[in-house]
């Protein structure tokens, strides 16, 4: 097991937000099966990891369970960022046993989840090791779990591109055809929102001179062919950040940081992921 930096999760109120929605939709009414148990009896449980993976989502993991029991004692053995092998123990819980039967679904599927998508992102930017790339998620996320899913990218080791449609600009082809050209959309994008970063995608290199000469702040190549991708690295050379998007996988993503881009976009990060297997045994006190 590797040990890696903490990571800022976003904060608890967002957090709360997530588990009380997750929540609903499992209790409803109330936890039928957990009546079965004494209401008073204690019990303890061992989270075990069967998987290799990086976990994530720690913050949700606990959020749940303290929901029900605030008094629950978590003992973690890993930390958000760490690399675990097949059956590693990654945590210890001790506290209510009605508690921590109803608590026990959301609190894995969040950490299920969660490992997942920093474990996938962990494998491409280890498949882009030697270069200056910076591995990109896009905003391809589970709906209400952006935050997330953007957090759990960072454990991986990977970086967000915009969170949402408000931090940045992205003018795309129907931007493009619905302003005029690009010099246009440009022109008005830089007029509305001075201060925000501006990306244009291009689909060629004609497109990719015009958005020179609008002067933006980062040019997406969307699906480039390897031999436009140099061109377009050689053309541009250095004067705007280029970012490659499109047909990325773990087969190709090498050969494209190779290239001298300077950021892949991966949606597989947030959306092709398989969750991580955990198991969590409990044992009456």
């Amino acid at each position: 097991m590797s040990q890696a930096p903490s990571f800022a999760a976003p904060d608890a109120a967002q957090i709360a937000i997530d588990i009380e929605r997750a929540l609903a939709e499992d209790l409803g009414q109330g936890d039928a099966t957990a009546e079965l148990l004494p209401i008073d009896a204690r019990a303890h449980a061992v989270l075990t990891c069967r998987d290799a993976a990086v976990i994530a989502g720690t913050a949700w993991f606990d959020a749940c369970f303290r929901r029900f029991d605030p008094a629950v004692r978590i003992d973690w053995q890993v930390r958000d960022g760490d690399r675990v092998a097949p059956d590693t123990v990654i945590c210890r819980l001790s506290g209510h046993a009605r508690s921590l039967v109803t608590a026990e679904r959301s609190a894995l599927n969040f950490l299920q989840l969660l490992s997942a998508t920093a474990t996938v992102t962990a494998e491409y930017v280890a498949a882009v090791a030697g270069t200056a790339v910076c591995v990109l998620d896009t905003r391809k996320t589970i709906p209400g779990l952006r935050l997330a899913q953007k957090y759990a990218v960072r454990c991986g080791g990977g970086h967000n591109q915009r969170m949402g449609l408000y931090d940045a600009i992205l003018i795309k082809e129907n931007h493009i055809i619905a302003a005029g050209s690009i010099a246009a959309a440009v022109q008005a994008a830089r007029r509305l929102h001075p201060d925000l970063l501006l990306e244009v995608e291009v689909e060629n290199l004609d497109e990719l001179e015009q958005a020179l000469q609008a002067g933006v702040d980062r040019i997406m190549l969307d699906n480039f062919e390897l031999a436009q991708m140099r061109e377009a690295v050689q053309h541009t050379a250095g004067r705007v950040p280029l970012e490659v998007s499109g047909n990325v996988d773990l087969r190709t993503i090498g050969e494209y940081a190779h290239t001298g881009v300077d950021f892949i976009s991966v949606g597989a990060l947030t959306k092709h992921v398989r969750a991580v297997d955990l198991s969590l045994r409990l044992q009456l006190d």
